[in-house]
């Protein structure tokens, strides 16, 4: 095998182990502000979205992960402190909780900032009732959840 050729496996390796699909993750306040957290991987529709209308799906759920802050993945449960490293599967893995970092806590928005904002591919946004899913490449399009996302999976 080429010296070239093995570069150039390890280098797409690399760089398939590195993408994420980033999200936004949020909560519509009554003066329409958004409070909101960042979730670095698994932002699409059929992952970040179906957790979130199957296990999220209401305020006091909603509020408790936002509580967390900043995502690193999202997680069908809350779940507990653990080693950033070694992940428990199904739990939602925290930088702050489960990595010890600062300043990811929750942030104050509007919706056309967050729409806007190239560094992530999807923003969700609960409004109490159901969640909307919006796609930064195409803001004028909401997802529909109910109608993308699989039931009974």
């Amino acid at each position: 095998m080429s010296k070239f050729f093995c570069i150039f496996i390890l280098s797409l390796t690399l760089k398939l182990n590195i993408m994420a699909t980033r999200s936004y993750i949020g909560v519509r306040n009554l003066d329409a502000s958004i409070d909101y957290i960042y979730c670095h991987f698994d932002g699409y529709p059929d992952h970040n979205g179906k957790i979130l209308t199957e296990y999220y799906a209401d305020m006091d759920k909603v509020n408790a992960l936002m509580k967390l802050g900043d995502l690193s993945v999202l997680g069908e449960q809350i779940g507990e402190k653990h080693d950033f490293n070694k992940r428990t599967r199904g739990w939602c893995l925290a930088y702050g909780r489960d990595r010890g970092e600062s300043n990811v806590s929750v942030r104050t928005g509007n919706y056309k900032e967050l729409i806007n904002d190239q560094n992530v591919d999807y923003v969700y946004v609960f409004d109490g009732d159901y969640w909307e899913c919006f796609d930064t490449y195409d803001p004028e399009m909401v997802i529909n959840l109910y109608n993308s996302v699989p039931t009974g999976a």
